[in-house]
This record gives C-alpha cells, sequence and structure tokens, in this order.
C-alpha cells in the first residue's frame, strides 16, 4: 500500500472502531486488521492498537458518564481497580508472547467472543433461572477480563457485555456506559506498560487515535438512539466477517 493509502485505511478504522467500541465494542475487530494490513508487525499492531482507541473510550466513557451504575451489586471502584490489575498483567503477556504464537491465537480469542457475545444474554437467563451465582463472581471475572484486554483488546468491551449478562439482568444501553468506563481503565495500564517499553507504532497509532476520539464521541452519543436489537446485530455481523477473514488469512 501507498503511503496515502495507508494514512486513509488508518483514519477510517480509528473512526469506525471508535464508533463500535462507544456503541457496544469490537472496535479493535477493526483497528488491528488495518494495522497488519498497513504493514506493522502484528504484536506490535496490537499494542499500537490499545494505544490509540484508548483516548476513545475515555471521550466515550466522559459523554455517558451520567448513566453509569454498578455492575451485578459490585461498585465501579472496585471494578475499575480490578480491570486495571488485570491490563497491567496481560500487557507484560502480550509483550513477550512469540509473533507466531500470537498470531495462531487470535482468530480463536475472536472467535470465542463473537460467539460468547452472541448467545451471553440467552445462556445468562437461562443459568439465572437455575443457579445462583456468588457475589464476588463479577469481581473475578473482571479481573481475568482485564488480563485479556491487556493481552489482546480485541472485543474486550463485548465480553464484558457478554459476560454482566449473565451476571445482571441489565440490558444493552444500560451496561454500556460501564463497559466503556472499564475498557478504558484495562487500557489505560496497558498503554503506560506499551509506551514504557517503546511496543509501539505511533506512525500508525496517531491517526487511529485521532480518528477513534472522533468516532467514540459520536458513537456514544449514537448508541442512546438505536434500539438494542440492531446494535447486538450489527456488533455481530462485523465481529463475524471480520472474524472469518482472520481465518481465512491465516
Amino acid at each position: 500500500m501507498s503511503l496515502w493509502e495507508s494514512l486513509i485505511l488508518l483514519l477510517a478504522a480509528g473512526f469506525v472502531g471508535g464508533a463500535m467500541n462507544a456503541a457496544g465494542g469490537g472496535g479493535s475487530f477493526v483497528t488491528l486488521p488495518a494495522m497488519i494490513t498497513a504493514g506493522v508487525h502484528p504484536v506490535v499492531a496490537n499494542a499500537s492498537s490499545s494505544v490509540a482507541l484508548f483516548p476513545g473510550s475515555v471521550a466515550s466513557a466522559t459523554a455517558a458518564r451520567r448513566d453509569l451504575a454498578p455492575i451485578a451489586g459490585a461498585s465501579l471502584r472496585m471494578l475499575v481497580a480490578i480491570t486495571a490489575g488485570g491490563g497491567l498483567i496481560g500487557a507484560a503477556l502480550l509483550v513477550n508472547t512469540p509473533s507466531a504464537v500470537f498470531g495462531a491465537v487470535v482468530p480463536w480469542l475472536l472467535l470465542f467472543a463473537t460467539v460468547t457475545f452472541a448467545v451471553g444474554r440467552s445462556v445468562g437467563k437461562a443459568l439465572r433461572s437455575r443457579l445462583t451465582l456468588p457475589a464476588h463472581t463479577v469481581l473475578v471475572s473482571q479481573f481475568v477480563l482485564g488480563v485479556y484486554g491487556g493481552y489482546i483488546g480485541g472485543a474486550v468491551g463485548i465480553l464484558m457485555m457478554a459476560t454482566w449478562s449473565l451476571l445482571s439482568t441489565a440490558d444493552l444501553h444500560e451496561l454500556n456506559p460501564a463497559k466503556n468506563l472499564m475498557v478504558g481503565a484495562a487500557r489505560a495500564i496497558a498503554v503506560l506498560f506499551f509506551v514504557a517499553t517503546s511496543s509501539i507504532s505511533w506512525a500508525a497509532t496517531i491517526p487511529v487515535l485521532l480518528a477513534g476520539v472522533a468516532g467514540g464521541w459520536v458513537g456514544a452519543r449514537g448508541a442512546r438512539r438505536v434500539s438494542s436489537s440492531v446494535l447486538r446485530t450489527g456488533i455481530i455481523t462485523v465481529m463475524a466477517a471480520i472474524t472469518t477473514a482472520f481465518f481465512l488469512n491465516r
């Protein structure tokens, strides 16, 4: 690709990725492939994608801050601390993962995220009708999600909402503001680690970052005007398409 083609691709991916993250999640499904297509090393592309989407996560969380609410009875402060701790561990794992291993794992992680989001609410409803999960379940699961968010980041917001749907009766719109905050927490500590260890490509990061902020603000505002069913269908469609593309290009 030429320099201008790469720039246009990265700007478009940043805007769409930022908007997707704000509306429901899955922005890395767009930005990670775009960076790899632009010639960035896969592990560096993943770290760069997390850095680039971080300001968009902050913008999204700020835009929807009035709608924040606890998740399954757990306070947001506790969840933020646990998520950030997991994010640091995940970031450390990423920079020490061989490129070949990372490339082999990514499609399967994306497939897992897609299936979990697609069936999470129905499975959660069935589980809640048959058993009562311990109060600390949401804290343990959030730590694991934080590690995942720091390691790959792709669809971590979607996985959060899918997991929360197992533990809470809240709908997609009610969970979305807290999701934006938690994704920001996971990425914040990972970003510091990636910058400190020089694990990112600034040439690819900056265009995605700038466009991602704009997309995140627009997505957070626009998500309120779209029904949960339409939002879910759109996210699942994009996730399935990009996951399929990853498997076909292995």
